[in-house]
């Protein structure tokens, strides 16, 4: 018995010396600075795109590549740069598709106009498609056409 427990001390004395020191000693303006920077970091990861994923941000992705890209973000922030130097250092690593809202400038015009144009384009060929169907009136049928009907119909026509 006097074994296990010198065990059990010995187990719990290293678990305590391995903690992190925040869990250790809380402290009040610690804590409210790690509230800050944890919800800072939640905000940059919402605004990249997983790049596997695709339809996801990087905070909401389980893909291993998320969890990299939120990896450097954390790192990045501990190494005090700002949110503007992070989104620069992504677009310039993985492009502007790592953005999960592209900016509007001449390579990605298709992104944001593409869609509206699709949409006129398509409505312009159903007014097409329509006006033709009621601008032709149907065929009159000839003598030959007539009589085949009447016959088929049995004199009914």
């Amino acid at each position: 018995m006097n074994k296990l427990a010198a065990l059990l001390f010995v187990l719990g004395c290293f678990a305590q010396a391995n903690a992190p020191a925040s869990e250790v000693v809380p402290n009040a303006t610690n804590a409210s600075a790690n509230a800050a920077i944890k919800e800072r970091i939640q905000r940059l990861e919402s605004n990249f795109r997983c790049l596997v994923c695709q339809n996801e941000t990087i905070a909401d992705s389980t893909a291993d590549l998320a969890a990299d890209l939120r990896a450097i973000i954390h790192d990045q922030v501990e190494q005090g740069a700002t949110d503007a130097q992070i989104r620069d250092y992504m677009v310039t690593r993985y492009g502007d598709f790592v953005l999960y809202d592209p900016p509007f400038k001449p390579l990605t015009f298709a992104l944001w106009i593409g869609p509206f144009v699709l949409l006129v384009f398509g409505f312009a060929v159903l007014v097409v498609v329509v006006l033709r169907r009621r601008r032709t009136a149907p065929a009159a049928l000839t003598d030959l056409e007539r009589r085949r009907a009447r016959r088929l119909l049995g004199g009914r026509l």
